[in-house]
């Protein structure tokens, strides 16, 4: 998938142009449904589909103190989009200069910069532009003066509710991964660059690549048998969340580490995804550093049995 910076890259030539625009954190299966339908159009109309999305949460400018934890990184929901079989992604940086334009302004540039837009795909509730001024109403609007269609597709439902990243969010923070898959169509995962610790787990015999999650919502603390996505390979894993208690830090953080099994290669730096795959016991705090020790080992034998 070739990601855009500005839409003047695109360059379809006598084609038509058909869009998806959104937030679409998480890709979830209401967000499929309106790519899916941009990619429609494009095959029927021979058209060049475009997804339109951005580069962080729109209120981590307009609202910083209302920024929802996101169910995906930003490479992350980038590959859920090319999975789909989209071809071309305008990035859009997310600034407080854009984000002042009204929705008309916006659209009307995305009129000017792409050449003829076929369709608008969105999400039925979907608002955008400065103060919310851009709605499925004002894109019909322009549609019928800049002559392009308009989709605004009502919420996909899973057990009569309407199936949102807000409502996956929660089903997260729960625990409930299995929910939470459903709704995203795909396994539950989490992704983030492994970042240094302070090692306790090497001193405990058992090494961890400590995962940076700044920003992500996450499941309920605990010891998790895990999958993890090492440059394209699948690794299996123990993965541990929570504050360590047991070693009772004078300011505790929650801290994401995962243990490959079998593996000892230097991974610093690099992004890896984990796939929750069950769940193995609540976080504990032990008597003691050895009694933690000998609880790991039960962990990553566990780890070992559940994938046997």
């Amino acid at each position: 998938m070739r990601v855009l910076h500005a839409a003047t890259e695109l360059q379809p030539g006598p084609r038509k142009v058909c869009v998806a625009i959104g937030v679409f954190d998480g890709v979830h299966l209401g967000h499929q449904q309106v790519i899916r339908q941009t990619l429609s159009d494009a095959r029927q109309h021979e058209g060049v589909p475009v997804v339109i999305t951005f580069d962080r949460h729109p209120n981590s400018v307009v609202a910083p103190d209302r920024v929802p934890p996101m169910l995906y990184s930003l490479p992350q929901k980038l590959r859920a989009i090319a999975s789909l079989g989209v071809a071309h992604t305008l990035l859009i940086h997310f600034d407080r200069v854009f984000s002042e334009q009204t929705g008309e302004h916006f659209i009307r540039g995305l009129a000017r910069e792409l050449g003829q837009i076929h369709s608008v795909c969105v999400g039925s509730e979907f608002t955008f532009g400065h103060k919310r001024s851009g709605n499925v109403a004002l894109l019909k609007q322009l549609g019928a003066e800049l002559h392009f269609t308009v989709h605004g597709l009502a919420a996909v439902s899973l057990d009569g509710e309407a199936v949102s990243s807000t409502r996956i969010r929660e089903t997260v923070r729960q625990g409930d991964l299995n929910a939470a898959s459903q709704m995203l169509g795909r396994e539950y995962s989490i992704a983030g660059n492994v970042i240094h610790g302070d090692q306790v787990g090497r001193k405990l015999g058992f090494p961890t690549a400590n995962l940076d999650t700044t920003g992500l919502v996450l499941p309920p603390n605990g010891v998790y048998a895990v999958h993890v996505n090492v440059a394209g390979r699948e690794h299996r894993g123990a993965l541990n969340l929570g504050v360590r208690p047991t070693l009772a830090s004078p300011e505790p953080r929650r801290q994401c580490e995962v243990h490959l099994l079998d593996f000892a290669d230097d991974i610093y730096g690099t992004e890896i995804e984990v796939t929750f795959a069950a769940k193995l016991r609540d976080e504990q705090k032990f008597p003691s550093f050895e009694a933690l020790k000998s609880q790991i080992t039960a962990d990553v034998a566990a780890a070992r049995e559940r994938f046997a």
